[in-house]
């Protein structure tokens, strides 16, 4: 089995430092194989708010995989933006921006979906696309394929924000390609299911987080997702900040049954 901690939206440069404490604590507590962080580090890309970050994640004493989001893009830094858009990123977080997490049992691939011509929405890049589904096709056979996105490939009825570029194809082509799972944040809200898409159903589980850090919480909670992976089965705690720390709140399970995901319980 395969522990990942998967939070996103830090947005250093308006986190609540109460909690920078407790959400530390509580993934060392949960001992991960993995901490995946999905985009929007910092708030305005500014160099003192990536170290922030990077000395936030290199504190947990724990592997870690990143991808930027559009706040990691300078927005108010016209030139930064028009030449160098990752240039922080690469410099100050880590200079692949869409690395790959492999330990036998778990393949992990992260797309960077940011966009430095567009602020929020974000595209999906067809080499990454291409690259991530020849790494599924060659995984041993069993491995449990995961995606990690700051974008979702996925937006509920009531979302107000656009759809990123291409995400409709690009699920389709994970899905065809043995995707098991998609970690996305972006649009501070939780989630952990199956997807809508009568196209792609139930084949591919997608988890979004919220915001870990932030301040800004658009009316929900503080939160992340621990998911336990094994061949077959998926476990997702939903971790939520509450009364000075982060608390167990839900538990989702799911199991695979052919080539779709029915849910196993709810805790």
């Amino acid at each position: 089995m395969t522990r990942i901690a998967h939070i996103s939206d830090l947005h250093f440069g308006t986190e609540d430092h109460e909690l920078l404490g407790p959400l530390r604590i509580a993934i060392r507590q949960a001992r991960p194989d993995l901490v995946a962080v999905s985009g929007d580090l910092t708030q305005r890309a500014r160099p003192g708010q990536f170290r922030a970050a990077r000395a936030f994640l290199d504190g947990l004493g724990l592997p870690w995989i990143s991808v930027p989001g559009n706040h990691d893009i300078p927005l108010d830094e016209f030139w930064h933006r028009a030449l160098h858009p990752f240039g922080r990123y690469r410099a100050e977080i880590c200079a692949d921006l869409a690395p790959r997490w492999s330990n036998g049992l778990l393949v992990l691939e992260a797309l960077n979906t940011a966009d430095p011509r567009a602020w929020q929405r974000g595209r999906v890049r067809r080499r990454q696309l291409w690259r991530a589904g020849g790494a599924f096709r060659e995984a041993p056979e069993g491995s449990v394929n995961v995606v990690m996105a700051h974008h979702p490939f996925e937006h509920g009825p009531d979302e107000e924000k656009r759809l990123m570029r291409n995400a409709r194809m690009a699920v389709e082509h994970l899905a065809e390609a043995g995707a098991d799972l998609i970690l996305s944040g972006h649009l501070h809200r939780w989630r952990a299911e199956p997807f809508l898409s009568r196209k792609v159903g139930a084949r591919v589980l997608q988890v979004h987080v919220g915001t870990g850090l932030s301040t800004r919480l658009r009316g929900q909670v503080n939160d992340f997702a621990l998911i336990a992976v094994a061949p077959g089965q998926v476990e997702i705690t939903r971790m939520v900040a509450r009364d000075g720390e982060f608390l167990p709140h839900a538990i989702s399970r799911f199991r695979r049954a052919g080539d779709v995901w029915l849910r196993g319980g709810e805790g």
